[in-house]
């Protein structure tokens, strides 16, 4: 069975980008429109990854990762932060808060591809 991906990003065009993308490289794909919905959909479905946005309404991006990797639920679930914001201080925060990895858009598909089959082949 194909690998589940979490994508949650406040963008409608980046939601539908990154689903028809990663659905053809051969990924289920389900999408959240905040951080409060995608946290809830990562413990109901706990999918193999999270691709999580930063800069979002409610509870952002760090928010998000922080409460997933503090939940015995859903610590292991590997997280990787695309985001437009690549300052010292947004790396340093991503790992801070347990991100597995950080991409910065644009982002590069070939690249993102292989960093999601990195992150799924850990688990």
């Amino acid at each position: 069975m194909p690998k589940l991906i979490l994508v949650i990003d406040d963008g409608p065009e980046q939601r539908r980008f990154l689903e028809r993308t990663l659905t053809a490289a051969g990924y289920r794909v389900v999408t959240a429109p905040d951080g409060d919905a995608g946290a809830a959909a990562a413990r109901s479905l706990l999918p193999d990854l999270v691709l999580l946005d930063v800069m979002m309404p409610g509870m952002n991006g760090y928010q998000v990762c922080r409460a997933l990797k503090a939940d015995p639920v859903t610590a292991d679930r590997p997280i990787l932060i695309l985001t437009a914001k690549d300052e010292p201080a947004d790396h340093f925060w991503a790992h801070e808060v347990g991100a597995d990895d950080f991409i910065t858009k644009p982002v590069d598909l070939t690249d993102l591809i292989r960093r999601i089959e990195d992150l799924t082949e850990r688990r």
